[in-house]
């Protein structure tokens, strides 16, 4: 449906390219790893380095034909804690902690530079709420403001070809879209490698407007920068919605997500010139991290594809929608 238009991604894990890989590898042409390529994943301990899991899923990619995104070198969780000790009791210092950064991400973007084509370099480093730009973290009390830079320029390092991406959440919402920006512009004024924004997109049925989208793809492309949909999801609940006795999707839910995918597809499709992959965070409704999140015991159905991988209703009001030319609804 949007060949034309941008790449379309999926996050996956071990399990699910096998339980999935049929809707993955004839629906898609992008996977992402959802966790095995995050640090404590990659490396537990100093001297330690796992990549078996990670190496599985960057196998599917190849063999299968798909591109693939990395996920993710800086983030305040899923860190290993030995990273941020120095080893005798104490907190690492600015320079340990950089030069075990280097060493990471040397280690990491160095061994799949030629397999991934972009990383999401730092991830939700922005403050939710409030006038703070940056939300506390051991990044920021040991190191400083600037370990973002130094987290890009040391990826540009390890791959001078790969697209490296600040990836965020709630990044419609005004006032963090309004932060990320001043972040971006700040890294682009101080010539740091940044070449993209990841707009996580865990949106819901109500929430963001297609105004804030609008806005927000707007101003962070006035930056000059690529736009990637990174984590794409369309929960059937807003967050506070504390429901738990539902065992499958009421059908009116279902024909509001229908015109929600629809809506904002056609709205992305406007934008094409400046988005250039759209991944979802999964692919099909038997599995997802929205459910039991965040609401214990809380099943949800964000996806265009059933829990037995069978188009929904908001899969077929895409396709009617490109077939009668990208009109969408209209």
């Amino acid at each position: 449906m949007f060949a034309e238009d941008f790449h379309i991604g999926a996050a996956v894990n071990p399990r699910t390219i096998k339980t999935q890989e049929q809707l993955l590898i004839h629906h898609f042409n992008s996977i992402t790893a959802e966790n095995e390529m995050k640090f404590e994943s990659l490396h537990p301990l100093e001297d330690i380095y796992r990549f078996g899991a990670a190496d599985e899923l960057v196998i599917f990619a190849r063999e299968n034909h798909l591109q693939m995104r990395g996920h993710t070198l800086v983030w305040h969780n899923q860190t290993s804690h030995w990273l941020f000790q120095d080893g005798k009791g104490g907190a690492a210092d600015r320079e340990l902690l950089l030069a075990r950064l280097k060493s990471h991400i040397n280690t990491v973007v160095g061994r799949y530079k030629n397999d991934i084509y972009a990383w999401d370099v730092v991830n939700e480093a922005v403050a939710d709420e409030g006038e703070e730009l940056l939300r506390p973290s051991k990044w920021l009390e040991l190191c400083g403001p600037d370990f973002i830079a130094k987290a890009f320029e040391f990826a540009h390092e390890a791959d001078p070809q790969a697209l490296l991406f600040y990836n965020d959440y709630n990044e419609s919402n005004p006032l963090k879209r309004d932060k990320i920006f001043t972040l971006l512009k700040s890294l682009l004024d101080q010539g740091v490698p940044v070449h993209g924004v990841g707009l996580q997109a865990h949106w819901n049925l109500y929430d963001p407007s297609l105004d804030e989208i609008r806005s927000a793809i707007e101003k962070y492309a006035s930056l000059g920068l690529t736009l990637q949909l990174t984590e794409l999801d369309m929960s059937l609940f807003r967050f506070d919605d504390r429901r738990t006795d539902l065992t499958k999707p009421p059908a009116e839910l279902l024909e509001l997500q229908a015109e929600r995918y629809a809506a904002v597809f056609k709205l992305l499709r406007e934008y094409k010139e400046v988005i250039s992959a759209v991944t979802f965070w999964g692919a099909a409704d038997d599995y997802t991290w929205l459910d039991h999140f965040p609401v214990h015991g809380r099943k949800n159905w964000p996806f265009l594809f059933d829990e037995q991988h069978r188009p929904k209703a908001a899969y077929n009001r895409l396709l009617q929608g490109t077939l009668q030319g990208g009109k969408g609804d209209e």
